[in-house]
């Protein structure tokens, strides 16, 4: 018996944007001769901060610059919220749910603000998308066609979620009525990352407004714009003011002060795992918070001995090299059965070749440039790592171009797992290929690491496929697919990748309290 394929099963719209397979030059692909589908720039209406439903400056009057990864150049200055900020945001999201009105609205008014949000995001998203790859540098195309139509799903998901919040009556013994409540936590903080900034600000508010918070959100200080622009739509779709407040600015500043303050009763964060345990121990020094986070990966994505090939480079490839490789649930480690792996390695050299690197605003590119200078080295110093330690740098292996932060697309084999680019999360568009012998060997090596975020299995053979999903300590596996992120499936990670679910009904849970209620019965029938 077989395992269904699903290669790009919730990204169809990626799949098209591939070239088609077969030989190629010796040289990478560029995009000098594509079409533009946008010119960037877009309009910049919001840099300031949001507080109390209106966009002022920070306290401090600073503000700090926002970049175009493809240049270097600066895009905008954004207002660099502090302290002083965090405690106006959080004052004004403690009166809305204390005082005002989104805690009290029915569940079903809830939906419908939500509801109409999604709708006037999906009436905007050629200008949102642009926005968003002008400040990220990831291709308009999976922009505009993939992340915002997700949003937007995300949005629409979580408002059905809005009236179905109920708890549950408990028989006890003796004369008692017992019932749970369900009930909104309070005031969540909320801090999310660079690398899919639309995607996190979803993940991260929808099921908090579902369930009646509201919310102090801090961006991340590379991808500071599109928050603050979709924020005055969730205005005009009717959200009240004070119930989602937005300060950009930098994690030591900001980011620790709303981790660290004693009026926030839910902390949610998206990030490295670095960061992360400095996030949990501030949540804890104050008021022993609720927290949440969705931490580093590297993910291990196993070839098997009946694999097809063909089909398994590709989706290896797109496992390791969407959005610049900048996803913490990576396929980074690519795992493949010895009796097929020079075949792999050298379809997987001649797949990173033909990978489109360029300005992510033209048709076709598939990769844009890293997020900012910093990154940009970090990946620069892992690929030099993996040559000092004696992988085989199979193609790539350097800057592409001559501005802005793109790397080449680089692929390394007879990768040992001791080495830094088989052990480190890269964060970028490096892929390292390992060779195993049998299922318990590569179950026993995919687990040796410290994360447990994700993990792909290409196999034909459905008693393989269960055993190596039950095997893998991650918290998703995903098999003969990869990326597959549906509204409704939760995401989140064992060990050193982070804690608690988000997406589906499991992120309800994050924000929800559950009071019990005992009423004496004077009578039982």
């Amino acid at each position: 018996m077989t395992v269904v394929r699903r290669v790009f099963s919730v990204f169809p719209a990626l799949s098209r944007l591939l070239p088609s397979s077969g030989r190629c030059s010796n040289r990478f692909t560029t995009a000098a001769d594509l079409e533009e589908l946008i010119t960037p720039p877009v309009q910049i209406n919001y840099t300031k901060l949001l507080i109390n439903g209106q966009f002022v400056d920070a306290a401090s009057g600073k503000t700090f610059p926002t970049y175009d990864p493809r240049t270097g150049e600066v895009i905008a200055h954004v207002a660099e919220g502090d302290a002083e900020d965090v405690n106006r945001a959080v004052a004004a999201a403690r009166r809305a749910f204390d005082e005002g009105p989104w805690p009290r609205m029915t569940a079903y008014e809830r939906s419908k603000i939500l509801l109409r949000f999604a709708d006037m995001v999906e009436k905007n998203i050629k200008e949102i998308a642009a926005l968003e790859t002008w400040n990220s540098g990831k291709p308009y195309e999976q922009a505009a066609k993939i992340e915002l139509p997700m949003f937007v799903r995300l949005f629409r998901y979580y408002a059905g979620w809005a009236d179905k919040i109920h708890g549950l009556t408990i028989p006890a013994d003796g004369p008692y009525h017992v019932q749970t409540l369900h009930e909104a936590i309070g005031v969540a903080g909320q801090i999310i990352p660079w690398n899919f900034p639309l995607l996190m600000f979803a993940w991260k508010v929808c099921p908090a407004l579902a369930c009646g918070n509201t919310i102090v959100l801090k961006t991340a200080e590379q991808t500071p714009l599109t928050a603050l622009c979709v924020a005055i739509l969730f205005h005009e779709a009717g959200l009240p003011e004070g119930v989602l407040n937005i300060i950009s600015g930098y994690g030591p500043s900001a980011g620790a002060a709303l981790a660290s303050h004693m009026d926030v009763d839910k902390l949610a964060f998206t990030g490295s795992t670095d960061t992360g345990k400095i996030v949990l121990e501030l949540a804890g020094r104050s008021n022993l918070k609720a927290v949440t986070l969705e931490l580093g990966g590297k993910s291990p994505f196993i070839v098997c001995k009946d694999a097809n090939v063909n089909r398994a480079v590709q989706l290896a490839h797109f496992a390791l090299f969407f959005n610049q490789g900048q996803c913490c649930c990576a396929g980074s480690r690519t795992y493949v059965h010895e009796h097929i792996y020079e075949e792999f390695v050298e379809k997987a050299r001649l797949r990173a070749m033909r990978r489109v690197v360029g300005d992510p605003f033209k048709r076709g590119v598939e990769q844009g440039p890293q997020i900012d200078s910093e990154q940009f080295e970090k990946v620069l110093k892992y690929i030099k790592s993996g040559i000092v330690s004696g992988a085989t740098l199979e193609c790539g292996g350097g800057r592409f171009g001559s501005k802005g932060y793109f790397v080449q697309p680089t692929v390394f084999s007879n990768v040992e797992d001791d080495m830094l680019i088989a052990k480190d999360e890269i964060f970028g568009p490096v892929q390292s290929i390992l060779k195993f012998k049998d299922i318990d060997d590569v179950i026993k090596r995919a687990n040796n690491t410290q994360y447990g975020l994700a993990a792909g299995v290409f196999t034909k053979d459905v008693n393989t496929a269960n055993r190596l999903s039950r095997a893998l300590r991650v918290g998703t596996v995903w098999v003969n697919c990869f990326d597959v992120f549906d509204a409704a499936i939760p995401f989140g990670g064992y060990k050193m990748s982070g804690m608690g679910r988000e997406k589906g009904i499991y992120s309800l849970y994050n924000y929800l309290q559950v009071k019990a209620v005992v009423t004496h019965l004077n009578k039982v029938r």
